[in-house]
C-alpha cells in the first residue's frame, strides 16, 4: 500500500533517538509539551545499539572470561571457552531491552515516535520520508526543534568500510567468530577499548597509530598503565605510523603504512579496523534551509541553552560544539528541553566525567594539573595508588592510581583522574564534589566505607593535605 503525504504539527521535534534526543523528549513530555521524536534507524541511536552498550557488554563478557583463564594465584583453574554466538546473544538482549525500555518511556511520557529520516524544509517545517517503498513522508510543522542526529565513524581514505576486511566499531561489535588477527588503526577510546575485547578473546591485536603514544588528550601517566597492561595482554603497538594502503593477499589483507620520513611497513591481517574517531552527522539535514551552517570542526555553535544561532532550533550531542559523550548529550536535551518549556535551565561544563573502559579504566573531570596552573590556579595535587588500596589487592587490580587536583588557597577540588578498577565509576565521587564546590577537607573528613576502592578518593585528598594514613606524605 503506498501511503501519501501528510502534514502534521507540534510544538517540539527532535531529530534523532540517542541518549540526547529521546531523554530531551521524555523530559519534554513530562514538561508537559506536545513532542514528536523522529528517528531514521533505531531507538536508543548509536549509544544503545551500535556503541556504549554492546561494547561494554562485550568488555564485561571478556573481562569475566579472562580473570577465570588467570585467577591461578587465587587458586582459580579454569579452561574458559569463548561462545561467541552465545555471548552475542547476551550483548543483544542487554541491547534489546534497553532500546525496547527506551521506546516504551517515550510512549508514557506522551512522546509521538516517527521513524523516517527527517530534513529542514523552512525554519518551522521538516520533511520526513519514511522507511521502505511507497510508505510516503510527511510534514511536521513545529514551534521548536532539537537536532540530536549524533555522529559517524570518520572514514581513512582508501579504508572504506566493507564490512569484511575493513571494519567499523559496529563491525566489530557483531563479528561472528574470532579473527585470527586485527591491525586497529588508531589508539583512541574506541580503538583501545575494543583492541582490549578482541585480545583477551584470543585474537591477534597490532595498534598502528600516528601519534607517539595511546590516548591523545590523556596524561602520560594515565596512559602508560593502560599501555602496559595492553602489552602484557600482547597488543603490539606501531606508534608514528599512519595506514596508507591495504590489499588482498592470500586470503587475508596486508596493511600498508608509513612513518614521518616516508618509511613503510606491512602488516599481514586478516581483517582491518579503522578507529580514528567520529564526525558529525548534519549532511542528511538539509541545514541551508533555516541558514545554519556548522563551524570549521563540523559541529554546530548553541549558547548556554543549546540554542543554536537559528531561534527556536536547538542542537545538543555529537552534533554541538564540546566533547562526544553520552551524559553531555543527556544533560544537553534535558535542559534544552527545560528552556523550551520556559523553565529556568542552563548549561554548566565544568565538571563533565569522562571514562576509558579499557583494562584499567580511565575516569577523569575537571582540571588536570596542568589545565589549574593554565588557569591561574596554585594547583595542590594528592595522589594514591592502587596497591596501596586494601580493596583493590582483594580484586586482583591494583594498577593505577586516584589523583585529585584542588586549588591549594582555597581548598576547592578542581578536577581528577583515576586509573584503575572501576575509575568510571570512582570519578562520580569527584564530579559531585566539584559540582557542589567541595574542598579536600570535605572528601578527606567523608566517612568512606572499608574496604572499598573509593577510600583511594579520601586518601588522594588527604594525601593533597600531607596527612596521608596508608601513604608517605611526600
Amino acid at each position: 500500500m503506498v501511503v501519501g503525504d501528510v502534514s502534521t504539527g507540534t510544538e517540539l521535534a527532535i531529530i534523532g533517538a540517542g541518549p540526547g534526543g529521546y531523554v530531551a523528549a521524555i523530559r519534554a513530555g513530562q514538561l508537559g509539551l506536545d513532542v514528536t521524536l523522529i528517528e531514521k534507524d533505531a531507538w536508543g541511536g548509536t549509544c544503545l545499539n551500535y556503541g556504549c552498550i554492546p561494547s561494554k557488554a562485550l568488555i564485561t563478557a571478556t573481562d569475566v572470561g579472562y580473570e577465570a583463564d588467570t585467577a591461578e594465584e587465587m587458586g582459580i583453574h579454569a579452561d574458559v571457552k569463548v561462545d561467541v554466538d552465545q555471548m552475542t546473544t547476551w550483548k543483544d538482549g542487554v541491547v534489546d531491552q534497553l532500546t525496547s525500555g527506551v521506546e516504551k518511556l517515550c510512549k508514557a511520557n506522551g512522546v509521538n515516535l516517527v521513524e523516517g529520516v527527517a530534513e529542514f524544509e523552512s525554519e518551522n517545517k521538516l520533511r520526513v520520508a519514511h522507511a521502505g517503498d511507497g510508505q510516503g513522508s510527511e510534514t511536521i510543522e513545529f514551534e521548536n526543534a532539537i537536532i540530536a542526529t549524533g555522529s559517524r565513524p570518520i572514514e581513512v581514505p582508501g579504508f572504506e568500510y566493507d564490512g569484511e576486511h575493513v571494519l567499523s566499531s559496529r563491525d566489530v561489535l557483531d563479528l561472528d567468530r574470532v579473527p585470527e588477527s586485527m591491525v586497529v588503526v588508531g589508539g583512541g577510546y574506541i580503538g583501545m577499548e575494543l583492541s582490549t575485547v578482541l585480545a583477551k578473546m584470543g585474537c591477534d591485536v597490532t595498534v598502528v597509530e600516528m601519534l607517539d603514544d595511546i590516548l591523545a588528550g590523556y596524561e602520560e601517566d594515565v596512559t602508560s598503565v593502560v599501555r602496559q597492561n595492553a602489552q602484557d595482554l600482547g597488543i603490539d603497538f606501531r606508534f608514528g605510523e599512519a595506514a596508507s594502503d591495504w590489499e588482498k593477499r592470500d586470503g587475508d589483507i596486508v596493511v600498508t603504512t608509513e612513518n614521518e620520513a616516508g618509511e613503510e611497513f606491512r602488516y599481514a591481517t586478516e581483517k582491518a579496523f579503522v578507529a580514528v574517531g567520529r564526525q558529525p552527522v548534519l549532511d542528511t539535514l538539509n541545514l541551508d534551509a533555516i541558514g545554519l551552517e556548522p563551524n570549521e570542526d563540523g559541529h554546530l555553535e548553541t549558547d548556554n541553552q543549546a540554542e543554536t544561532d537559528v531561534e527556536g532550533v536547538y542542537a545538543i550531542g555529537d552534533v554541538a560544539t564540546g566533547p562526544m559523550l553520552a551524559h553531555k548529550a543527556s544533560k544537553e536535551g534535558q535542559v534544552a528541553a527545560e528552556a523550551i518549556a520556559g523553565e529556568p535551565a542552563a548549561l554548566d561544563y565544568q565538571a563533565v566525567p569522562a571514562a576509558v573502559f579499557t583494562d584499567p579504566e580511565i575516569g577523569t573531570v575537571g582540571m588536570t594539573e596542568q589545565e589549574a596552573e593554565d588557569a591561574g590556579f596554585s594547583p595542590a595535587v594528592g595522589n594514591f595508588p592502587m596497591r596501596a588500596s586494601g580493596r583493590s589487592l582483594t580484586t586482583g587490580n591494583d594498577d593505577g592510581f586516584v589523583r585529585i587536583v584542588a586549588d591549594e588557597e582555597s581548598g576547592f577540588i578542581l578536577g581528577a583522574q583515576i586509573v584503575g578498577p572501576e575509575a568510571s565509576e570512582l570519578v562520580a565521587e569527584l564530579g559531585l564534589a566539584i559540582e557542589m564546590g567541595a574542598t579536600l577537607e570535605d572528601v578527606a573528613a567523608t566517612i568512606h566505607t572499608h574496604p572499598t576502592l573509593s577510600e583511594g578518593v579520601m586518601e588522594a585528598a588527604e594525601h593533597a593535605l600531607g596527612h596521608a594514613i596508608h601513604t608517605l606524605n611526600r
